[in-house]
């Protein structure tokens, strides 16, 4: 199975009224695979039934969000890891960085072993 791709334009970055476009490579998102999909694609190859699949997924979903919030790196074995990510304003001391000096949070995603394996190997096919 390959990657589809297709061609975006896009202007050239840090240049005043965009510069020189040029069309650059993108994946094709043209569906979703949702926790229930998930789950009934897991139970299919699995002897463990679809409830008990929700109930750890959905499990796994609660105790990565304490987790993240407590400040813990999330280990996903070869999917790979989360961690939080912060942007904020520049202060003049260390004593000056509060709470408030936050301005967004994000969270990060690490793909593990078997993702880079799996985007090293990838064949892509232009829709």
């Amino acid at each position: 199975m390959s990657i589809q791709i297709k061609a975006i334009e896009r202007p050239q970055p840090g240049v005043a009224g965009g510069g020189v476009k040029k069309f650059y490579a993108n994946p094709v998102h043209d569906r979703e695979m949702s926790l229930d999909a998930l789950t009934k694609a897991i139970e299919k190859t699995s002897t463990v039934n679809g409830a008990d699949i929700r109930a750890v997924l959905y499990g796994m979903v609660e105790e990565a969000v304490t987790g993240l919030s407590e400040g813990r790196i999330i280990r996903l074995g070869d999917l790979g890891s989360l961690r939080i990510t912060l942007s904020s304003t520049g202060e003049a001391t260390a004593d000056e960085v509060t709470a408030t000096s936050v301005k967004k949070a994000g969270v990060i995603f690490t793909p593990g072993k078997k993702l880079q394996e799996m985007l090293k190997a990838a064949k892509y096919t232009k829709v």
